[in-house]
């Protein structure tokens, strides 16, 4: 039985009014974005990948453009060190890339974890706590002052280790379940944590504030983030950034809030894969900013392929709704979306070509390697004239006149009686186009001419001469809206496969 009174809002507001986000418009330029697919994607797997799915998702990234990529706990078990080994030690890792790996703020294991990632070229040692207050009270019991101790220790940890490596490590700190955390008491652990690390313009810290568990509307979430840019110390030299998750489904809407915040980095995964409901959609994400006419900085012109390595390495199935990689994120079926669909593609090659504004369709699907004949016109029962005329006239090169267009439309809209027929009288069309439409004012002469008998002669289908059976002839007559037999036959066969 549901009984809503054991809820209560888990949330903390900032101790101050953060609402200067609200005055910015639009993101203006790409966040730098980190991909966390192989720790905590791959964690949330029913099956987590092998190591030959990692390298080939870790390269999936690379091509991408990812120039940061998470990729693993290696201090949580073997198989996760010797996948960040095998990177190393294969010389996986492209100049340009740096890999993060992840750590508690424990001495063995961040002990571990820099075993791991020795011989990196470039990686970012990724330290957590939680300091939430359920988890305070419920699961370590102890105070705030504790909690803040065991972030100051492993920093402190980290910068002795890094110091005696001398790699070339970056840090980075997150609290854990920031969203259910006093906001003042979270700056004061992160504050606490960056006079330990004290960064420089040239070592900036990461400074991660995750939507570990959504807990409030986006709106709170950006100004926790505002309230976090403006007090914390070192700013400056500071990298603010998000890890948002989707418990409430709103995982994109408080990224694209907290970028507006003041938030310089995003952590997610393709597809929006990860613990529960999932961490942000980094697809989704870059490609908003793209439909706005802002450049993402990462490559998703092969959408398809993307899928297909992300659905076969994860065994996680792309839902036909997601957003930009659906497969029927694309798709018109109704009449009147196909007609405005169809209107405005002759618009743009006619009057702007430069600029993309065709109705229903925030991007063109051909930027993200989808095709127009199978992905965005889509012939139901639904479908009108509008859309079967954009397909013939488009694929076929048939330019129906309207009122033929409505009448086909019509044959579409009873796609299951005229099946039924087409198989009695052995793929006549009669039943569906039974007037003749002409493109002249006046008859038209040709020198020859032939009924072929695939087509009744009802439907008014003229061919040109060629083999076949069928009635012969010359002198004047009306010339149709199909044209060669050829490509008549391809155009049934095309509908009635539809």
């Amino acid at each position: 039985m549901m009984n809503h009174n054991k809820y209560v809002r888990q949330y903390f507001m900032p101790p101050q009014k953060c609402t200067k986000w609200v005055e910015k418009e639009y993101i203006d330029k790409a966040p730098a974005w980190c991909s966390v697919d192989l720790r905590d994607g791959n964690q949330a797997l029913v099956i987590p990948m092998s190591l030959e799915q990692k390298i080939e998702f870790f390269k999936l990234l690379v091509n991408i453009g990812f120039k940061e990529i998470e990729v693993g706990f290696p201090a949580a078990s073997e198989t996760e060190y010797e996948f960040l080994r095998a990177l190393i030690e294969q010389n996986l890792i492209p100049d340009d890339v740096t890999i993060q790996v992840l750590t508690q703020a424990r001495e063995h294991i961040i002990r571990r974890t820099f075993e791991a990632v020795k011989g990196a070229k470039n990686a970012v040692i990724h330290l957590y706590n939680s300091t939430s207050l359920a988890q305070r009270e419920q699961v370590f019991k102890k105070s705030k002052e504790e909690i803040l101790n065991i972030a100051v220790e492993g920093a402190k940890l980290l910068k002795k280790l890094t110091e005696e490596d001398g790699g070339n490590y970056r840090f980075e700190y997150s609290p854990e379940s920031f969203t259910g955390t006093e906001v003042d008491y979270a700056l004061e652990v992160c504050n606490a944590v960056l006079d330990i690390w004290q960064p420089t313009a040239d070592n900036k810290v990461i400074i991660n504030l995750p939507v570990t568990v959504e807990m409030s509307m986006p709106h709170i979430y950006a100004q926790q983030i505002e309230y976090m840019c403006k007090h914390m110390n070192y700013r400056e030299n500071v990298i603010v950034s998000l890890h948002p998750h989707n418990d409430r489904g709103c995982g994109v809407a408080d990224t694209e809030m907290g970028i507006l915040a003041g938030a310089d980095r995003i952590e997610g995964t393709l597809f929006g894969n990860g613990e529960r409901t999932g961490n942000v959609d980094i697809i989704t994400l870059a490609m908003n900013m793209y439909a706005m006419g802002i450049d993402p900085e990462l490559n998703f012109t092969d959408m398809p392929h993307i899928v297909e390595v992300y659905e076969r390495c994860t065994r996680m199935q792309v839902h036909m709704r997601q957003p930009y990689a659906g497969q029927l994120v694309f798709a018109a079926f109704s009449g009147s979306h196909q007609d405005a669909i169809a209107k405005g593609m002759h618009y743009r090659d006619a009057q702007d070509p430069d600029h993309w504004t065709v109705p229903y369709l925030p991007i063109d699907p051909r930027d993200v390697g989808r095709v127009y004949e199978t992905d965005v016109i889509r012939i139901n029962s639904q479908s009108g004239k509008g859309g079967i005329g954009y397909m013939l006239e488009e694929y076929y090169g048939y330019d129906l006149p309207s009122d033929m267009r409505e009448q086909v439309g019509y044959y579409m809209r009873n796609a299951k009686l005229i099946h039924d027929e087409l198989e009695k009288a052995g793929f006549s069309v009669s039943g569906g186009v039974n007037a003749p439409y002409i493109w002249l004012e006046t008859p038209d002469k040709m020198t020859s001419w032939q009924f072929f008998d695939y087509l009744l002669k009802e439907a008014n289908v003229v061919g040109t001469p060629g083999s076949g059976f069928g009635a012969h002839g010359e002198g004047f007559f009306r010339l149709t809206a199909f044209g060669t037999y050829e490509n008549t036959r391809k155009a049934i066969d095309r509908i009635k496969s539809l």
